[in-house]
This record gives structure tokens, sequence and C-alpha cells, in this order.
């Protein structure tokens, strides 16, 4: 399935800051390809901002520049988008605590410079954060904007849906997800990766503190959601994302480990040709010992962008070109 696969790095070890992660990707219709990522002393630390770095139509990586406000309050998330006029909306969580996330935004030009303030995405919000918590929006046929969110308020983690018409400008909830039981208990399920299927529903899975990925559905573009279900995908209670090619393949990363709060080793990445109900591992990406995590992929022309944390130290950065079958 796969034709041809290169893996870089964004930067040298330690060369921009002591620690590093949460990556998005953002492939360009031009070659280039955008990146950002949190990085400081250390996560949740006061001087957390996010960087970004552009690869050129060279293969070259940027130099990383810093994107955020350059203030003492710790820096989360960033989720790259491009609006359907071709601005690029940079979201990233703000906060000291996750509980009191807010979401802000910046819109970057198409070389990755910052063209405008600092905003909050929904002023005033106290929920703990809105619009996309780390994976990619999806943008549906008639324009609608699915932002995968969660909250982690009153020790409960919840997703939801945050849903735009209007391309990002205002946002509204979906309506959190019911929380479903395991072994007597409730699961925690937060960061969904959002997918649409040929039939037109759309999809999640999420990561979850019982030892597996969860699923929901929604058929009626996001306004609603089926009760989330415990799958047969294992889960460390750590970040995963996918995407689907145009074929309707499903390609999933994560970290195949059923131990809550286990290893971040190693990360695979896997294929599914039934809409999620069976899944082949395709290669490891990471086969050794450390910390490969909270993956971001965008697949574009049946080619796969994928960045990654490497050991909290680098930004791991692959391009895969798929096979047509």
């Amino acid at each position: 399935m796969i034709k041809k696969a290169e893996k870089e790095f964004i930067f040298e070890k330690d060369s921009v800051t002591a620690a590093c992660h949460a990556s998005t990707v953002l492939p360009l219709g031009d070659g280039k390809v955008l990146a950002a990522w949190f990085g400081g002393k250390r996560e949740g630390d006061d001087s957390v901002g996010i960087f970004l770095s552009v690869r050129g139509t060279d293969g070259k990586w940027s130099a990383p520049e810093l994107v955020s406000e350059d203030v003492p309050v710790p820096h989360w998330n960033p989720v790259l988008y491009e609006k359907q006029n071709g601005e690029i909306v940079l979201f990233y969580k703000y906060g000291s605590e996750i509980p009191d996330w807010t979401t802000r935004y910046v819109i970057l030009s198409r070389s990755g410079e910052v063209i405008s303030k600092p905003r909050e995405l929904v002023p005033g919000d106290v929920s703990g954060g809105r619009g996309p918590v780390k994976n990619k929006c999806l943008r549906l046929p008639d324009g609608r904007l699915l932002a995968p969110a969660s909250t982690e308020q009153n020790k409960k983690w919840i997703p939801f849906v945050d849903i735009s018409d209007d391309d990002g400008t205002t946002w509204y909830n979906s309506g959190y997800m019911e929380r479903p039981k395991y072994k007597g208990a409730y699961a925690g399920l937060i960061q969904p990766s959002l997918w649409r299927s040929k039939d037109g529903g759309v999809h999640c899975f999420m990561r979850s503190d019982k030892g597996a990925i969860y699923r929901s559905s929604s058929f009626d573009d996001g306004i609603s959601w089926l009760k989330p279900y415990r799958t047969r995908l294992p889960n460390n209670n750590s970040g995963i994302d996918c995407d689907t090619d145009s074929l309707g393949r499903i390609w999933l990363i994560y970290n195949p480990v059923d131990v809550n709060w286990g290893v971040r080793y190693p990360l695979s990445l896997a294929v599914s040709t039934d809409n999620g109900k069976h899944f082949t591992e395709i290669m490891k990406l990471e086969a050794g010992r450390g910390e490969f995590s909270y993956p971001a992929v965008v697949c574009r022309n049946d080619t796969l962008y994928i960045t990654y944390t490497h050991k909290r130290k680098q930004v791991v950065f692959w391009r895969i070109e798929l096979e047509k079958e």
C-alpha cells in the first residue's frame, strides 16, 4: 500500500527549546508544508510557546520561530487549519491549568508569518477550551467546519464537537457526548480525531483512560453523536490521529499499548478498508524504546503528511506516498 516513505527531523536536538510536544502539520497546494508545536523548558511551564517551521519546495525546513504571544503563560496543543479563502489559522490552548484553558488563534501568511494579533476563539468562554483540542478540523462538502474538542474540568474528561457554519468565525457546541462506563467506572474520553465516510456519516476515534480507543458517529453532520463505545484498538491514554485517502481507507497512527498511562512506544501506522471496523498494521514509524507520541496526520493527493513527538526533544516529519489499489 506504500509506494515511498521518507522520514526527517524538522530541527536538530536541543537547537530550539529544552522540550517540545504536540505537533500539527498542514501541507499546502504549492508544495510547502507548515508544522507547529509547543516548546519550552517543560510542558506546562510559563516559558512554553508555540513554534512554527516551513518546509520549502526544496525539502528544507526553515528555522523554527515563535508565533504565539511572548508572555509568561503556558501555551499548548497547536492546530493548523487552511480556510476556504486561503488564510491559515493557528489555534492553540492558553492557560496555566488544563481545566482553565481558553482557545486563542492567530492568522498566518502562507509562508508562516503572523499577520494578526492573537484573539480568543469564543470570547468569554469558561468551559475549558473551544475549537480543536489537539487534532485537525474536518470540513464537510457543504463547508461546515467540525472541530474535535474536549474538556477536562471537575476531573471529568468529556468530548464534543465544535461547529462553525461560517468557516471558523463563530462556533456552537454540539453538546457533550454521553459518558460510557467500563467495568463500572465512567470512561474519560478526550482529543477526538474525525473522519467522514463515503455514506456521509461523520465519525471519531478518541483517546481514553480505559486501555482502548473509543468511537462515536454522527449522521446529521456533527449536530448529535451516538454514545461512544470501546473498540478493540489499544490505547495507552496518549494522543492518536487519523485521516482518509481517496479510496476511503482510514490511516490511523497510535501507540498499540493497552495500559492506562502506559509507555508511548512503539508508534504504529495502521489502515482500515472497512470504515474503521478492522485495522491492519502497515509499518512501525518508531519501533524502539522512548517517547514517540501525539501524532498528527493529513492525507492530501494520496500522500500522508505526518508529524509527532520524538523523545520530547524533536519533532519528526514523514512524507508517505500511497499506492492506489
